[in-house]
């Protein structure tokens, strides 16, 4: 079976590392051969970042690289038995993506969507086949992290939802299905979360470091609210709570103005060393 994963940031590197680690063939498409073989790059930093654990050896990381290419066009799509797209949360930008990764491959191959916001049924109008497509919101990292949220369409066929899940369980994932509502299950509840925490550290409530101890000590997180938003990137916390919000209007996902803030000023976690906390 072979995966063409649409996107070589971290969410598509790190669907690439899972896919070649459970031995199937994979390629990264990128929009330049350049960003492409980034990606590739990132795949191997990720096996040895997996190795310092003791969680692969250096003999799978090579087994595993041996199954995986990159490229910068996307008729190289071509041959994969599922295309799963991993671009930035643009509605218009996925449906670009996915109707043109359709032209290339054969009208049995599934096409999903990593989307965490995006509505299915929305994305679905831009292809010839809507029966084919669904959502496969894996987690960041995505190596490590257990589950995926498996997003049926109102088009989706159960042939597809059958051989998503097979292919899921290959990878050893969970898959845990949802109806196509927006923000599925995780955004839904992690969000509105977020969002709420922003706005009680805003309002003056608490500090952040109390905020995030709540949850840590009283909820058992392993990270707190405002440092797992550093980590996401505040700009996709953002960008997800505008897509929810644009859909359903509940003033809860509406952005926090601390956030809206912070974006504004270049300040988006980890990535950019200055969130909520700083990491320079």
């Amino acid at each position: 079976m072979k995966i063409a994963v649409i996107g070589a940031g971290t969410m598509g590197s790190g669907i690439a590392q899972v896919a070649v680690s459970a031995g199937f063939q994979a390629v990264i498409i990128s929009e330049s051969e350049e960003s492409a073989k980034e990606g590739m790059k990132r795949v191997a930093l990720g096996f040895d970042k997996a190795i310092s654990k003791k969680a692969a050896t250096k003999e799978q990381k090579d087994a595993a690289l041996s199954l995986l290419g990159c490229s910068g066009k996307m008729e190289d799509v071509s041959g994969s038995d599922i295309v799963i797209e991993a671009v930035p949360e643009d509605i218009e930008l996925k449906k670009k993506v996915v109707a043109e990764a359709e032209r290339h491959v054969s009208s049995a191959a599934i096409i999903a969507t990593n989307t965490s916001s995006i509505s299915i049924d929305a994305l679905s109008k831009a292809l010839k086949y809507p029966g084919r497509f669904l959502g496969l919101h894996f987690f960041n990292p995505a190596p490590v992290m257990k589950v995926i949220e498996m997003v049926r369409g109102e088009s989706t066929t159960q042939e597809t939802i059958d051989r998503a899940r097979s292919f899921g369980e290959r990878i050893g994932k969970t898959i845990v299905e949802v109806k196509d509502y927006p923000g599925f299950i995780s955004n839904r509840l992690l969000m509105a979360f977020i969002n709420e925490s922003v706005n009680a550290l805003d309002q003056g409530v608490a500090t952040k470091e109390a905020i995030d101890t709540i949850a840590k000590l009283g909820f058992n997180h392993p990270m707190g609210p405002l440092e797992l938003a550093d980590f996401i990137g505040l700009d996709v916390c953002r960008d997800i709570m505008q897509a929810i919000y644009a859909q359903n209007k509940d003033p809860k996902f509406k952005p926090a103005p601390l956030l809206e803030r912070l974006v504004a000023q270049g300040r988006r976690g980890r990535k950019s060393g200055h969130g909520f906390y700083d990491y320079a």
